[in-house]
């Protein structure tokens, strides 16, 4: 029994000078164990999303590279990829609610099926509103930071599909890039 009891005894001297060690190196390098001044507790260069919530609907990666063109009457598309993955995600806006600056791995497709959506990019001097509707759609190419924003009075609501590399992050979140007074 007194042996378990020095071995306990010895294992919270060590896990404590394990906690102790980073703040004692701290301390005998002249850096400080933790912040000592208002700038390094500055919040985060990015902005967060509000109001929003999302709902990944399906995401699967398609491991052959592949080169699909398809024409009929005046209309034709053309996709040419290395391995990717395509998500699709459900993303409703309470009115105000906005999205955060961020960007993207790749393009995005943004089908408005409710309500009124209104997005900005972050390379667009004047910050142009671009204004869509239910049955509207938005291709974000992912390039840059933008932003999304429900800038009505009513529910939005936002089905988006996500061209990836296989296992990348389908967001990026961004700082704002100071061409919108928001």
């Amino acid at each position: 029994m007194r042996s378990t009891l020095l071995l306990l005894a010895a294992r919270r001297i060590s896990c404590a000078a394990i906690i102790a060690l980073p703040i004692a190196a701290c301390e005998q390098s002249g850096e400080p164990a933790a912040p000592t001044s208002s700038a390094s507790l500055r919040s985060p260069a990015f902005t967060v999303s509000s109001g929003s919530t999302s709902t990944v609907l399906g995401r699967a990666t398609f491991a052959e590279k592949f080169n699909i063109e398809r024409k009929a009457d005046k209309w034709k598309t053309h996709v040419d990829s290395d391995p990717l993955d395509i998500a699709v995600q459900q993303i409703v806006f309470a009115p105000g609610a906005q999205s955060g600056w961020h960007s993207h791995p790749g393009p995005v497709f943004i089908m408005v099926v409710q309500g009124t959506m209104t997005f900005y990019e972050g390379d667009d001097k004047h910050c142009t509103p671009v204004v869509r509707t239910a049955g509207q759609g938005y291709l974000d190419e992912g390039k840059h930071a933008h932003i999304a924003r429900n800038e009505s009075g009513v529910e939005a609501r936002n089905i988006v599909a996500y061209f990836a590399p296989p296992g990348a992050a389908l967001r990026i979140d961004q700082p704002a890039p100071g061409n919108c007074p928001f």
